[in-house]
């Protein structure tokens, strides 16, 4: 049976290790709004152009840091697992037999991507693009990262989607590279979308509007 998007959100919530770090590839953002905040906090008693200052680079570098974590998760058994944090935007059958299922991550959701099964990356090609919101379907020509896996289940293909303000997909891994199912492959900078594409006979185990937890959330059923 699907799981609602009740019991998603728990079973994500039971699968986080309380162990939280920052992303990789945070830092050309993280580093100088934090660094702002401070340097004005340091000043804020002697100067009040500092102090307002202080309250917005304060409020900026927290929201950074909350957009920049990166939790460990107990990552879940089964063929195909969710690599991104997020709602499911659509469940489209393809022309090819395969099923695509696109997540959409609010910039409130984890921005690290996991690898959906072990295998290896046979490859990842950057296409330039536009950067219109993710949730709208011209977003099929957003800046995106394709990767390509060769697993037990054969080739599965997933797409990273930059969106409005994510201009920079940060690929962790190279064409190659074995995975470890749930590892992670990846960063999108802000709001942005993640397909995955079920071959042909699995059957989706997700449904429109389901809550995803990257690493936790099955994608296939038995």
């Amino acid at each position: 049976m699907p799981h609602s998007p009740s019991s998603a959100s728990s079973d994500g919530a039971s699968a986080l290790s309380g162990r939280v770090r920052l992303a990789r590839g945070a830092s050309p953002w993280l580093l100088p709004t934090v660094a702002t905040a401070a340097v004005s906090l340091a000043r804020s008693r002697r100067s009040g152009r500092a102090a307002a200052v202080a309250v917005p680079a304060t409020a900026l570098a927290a929201g950074m840091l909350w957009f920049f974590r990166d939790p460990e998760r107990e990552i879940t058994e089964g063929r195909v697992i969710s690599p991104a944090d997020g709602v499911v935007q659509s469940i489209m059958p393809w022309q090819d037999g395969r099923t695509r299922v696109a997540i959409f991550m609010s910039p409130l959701n984890v921005h690290v991507n996991r690898a959906p099964l072990a295998g290896t990356v046979t490859s990842v090609e950057h296409v330039p693009g536009g950067f219109v919101p993710a949730f709208n379907k011209e977003s099929e020509h957003n800046e995106r990262v394709v990767w390509h896996f060769d697993t037990e289940l054969g080739d599965i293909e997933m797409i990273q989607i930059a969106g409005t303000v994510a201009r920079r997909i940060v690929p962790y891994v190279s064409q190659g590279a074995k995975l470890e199912q749930g590892e992670r492959i990846g960063l999108i900078r802000f709001g942005s979308r993640v397909d995955v594409y079920l071959p042909q006979g699995v059957e989706v185990a997700v449904e429109v509007g389901q809550t995803t937890t990257a690493g936790v959330t099955r994608l296939d059923r038995d």
